[in-house]
């Protein structure tokens, strides 16, 4: 990693690609323990950390499997520990039962997963956008988890450290999600400065040695704090549905209680936890909704169309799950036509759709050959569905 223009206190100017942005911004969240298993598309996040994060007092483990890698992250977190893993779809797969473990249990841990083309092993070495639903519906049960994403290296450091904040917050497993395509293309970065992003660090509980403490017993503000596993408090922690001492139950009314928990403690905040970007959205007619680095093209296209006096808009979502529908009605309301620009066959295609007030005028542009997808992609499917409106 080259670096220019940086001081010991300030910001540091970086050239890197975004695997390395993500890194850095989960060091500079206060990753202090990774545990992972090397896969392409991904593997420069764990290389950057093999160096990075014992030089500055935390723990890297390789683990033999991306399972054994998401059952590490776990207990270092309820250890006390920011934990992270990286992976890309085929090891994503392997993380969902441990993964649903962590949203019962209510545990807070990062989990980046680098998209490839899939199905299988897919195409090791090229991009797609094909992990979105996998991330909201992989693991079985009612759940609810929060996914984000981002299009450039700056907002992908913005993003992870948001990540971060938001699974000590909830206490909850948060993925952050982009593709081979941001993964591996270099740009600049600057690194802010401590203290410059906010960070939130655990919720420690305040309850005493000696006394009882209650680890699902949530505070008025919905927050659950934590106590450090082996330390002053003893405490259960399963995969079983759970009263607030954490031991199995299968009352129903604890049932009940505990499934519609964790559904709303983020369904019930999708807007607030919305985190969008919009350009030449105030007097859109047609607006572009796109995520990921599909929506640098997007952007291009929209830039371009400005400058020849056309009234299209972007909509570039960063926070994908909960989708944030309510954000996605308001910004479409009164546009002739919505375009989701993505990498899949129509993976949030559907969700715009059921969000919008006119589905039939929602369409897609999008790419699943591995290769990235232009503005010339864009403008085609732009000029169907503006002569269609004429």
């Amino acid at each position: 990693m080259s670096a220019s223009g940086s001081t010991a206190t300030g910001p540091r100017t970086v050239f890197v690609q975004g695997n390395e942005a993500c890194a850095e911004a989960a060091l500079y969240a206060g990753l202090s323990f990774f545990a992972g298993y090397p896969i392409t598309p991904s593997s420069e996040i764990a290389e950057h950390l093999s160096r990075e994060l014992p030089a500055r007092g935390g723990r890297f483990i390789q683990m033999e499997d991306e399972i054994s890698s998401m059952a590490a992250i776990i207990g270092a977190s309820l250890t006390g520990s920011k934990v992270m893993t990286a992976t890309s779809g085929p090891g994503f797969s392997l993380m969902q039962e441990a993964l649903g473990f962590a949203i019962m249990a209510e545990i807070p841990c990062v989990v980046v997963d680098v998209m490839r083309g899939g199905p299988s092993t897919g195409l090791p070495t090229q991009g797609s956008q094909g992990d979105i639903n996998q991330v909201r519906w992989g693991t079985h049960g009612d759940h609810s988890i929060i996914a984000i994403t981002a299009s450039t290296h700056q907002h992908l450091f913005e993003a992870t450290v948001r990540g971060f904040n938001l699974a000590e917050t909830y206490r909850t497993p948060v993925v952050v999600l982009f593709d081979e395509m941001l993964g591996h293309m270099r740009e600049r970065l600057v690194i802010p400065e401590p203290g410059e992003l906010p960070t939130v660090d655990r919720l420690r509980t305040s309850v005493p040695e000696g006394v009882d403490y209650h680890p699902y017993l949530t505070r008025e503000d919905g927050r659950l704090p934590m106590s450090d596993f082996g330390g002053v408090h003893r405490y259960n922690v399963t995969g079983l549905y759970h009263d607030m001492w954490g031991f199995p139950s299968t009352d129903p009314a604890i049932v009940d209680d505990l499934a519609h928990h964790l559904h709303d403690k983020l369904e019930l905040r999708a807007d607030e936890l919305a985190s969008v970007r919009t350009y030449g959205m105030e007097d859109a007619e047609v607006v572009l909704v796109s995520y990921g680095s599909p929506a640098r093209s997007a952007r291009q296209v929209v830039h371009e169309a400005r400058l020849n006096g056309q009234p299209l808009g972007l909509l570039e979502l960063e926070t994908l799950w909960p989708f944030p529908a309510g954000v996605v009605r308001r910004a479409c309301r009164s546009v002739r036509a919505v375009i989701v620009v993505e990498m899949n066959m129509g993976q949030m295609l559907r969700h715009v759709k059921a969000a919008v007030d006119a589905p039939e005028r929602v369409f897609l542009s999008n790419r699943v050959d591995g290769r990235f997808i232009t503005p010339r992609d864009i403008r085609r499917v732009l000029r169907i569905v503006e002569g269609q409106g004429e």
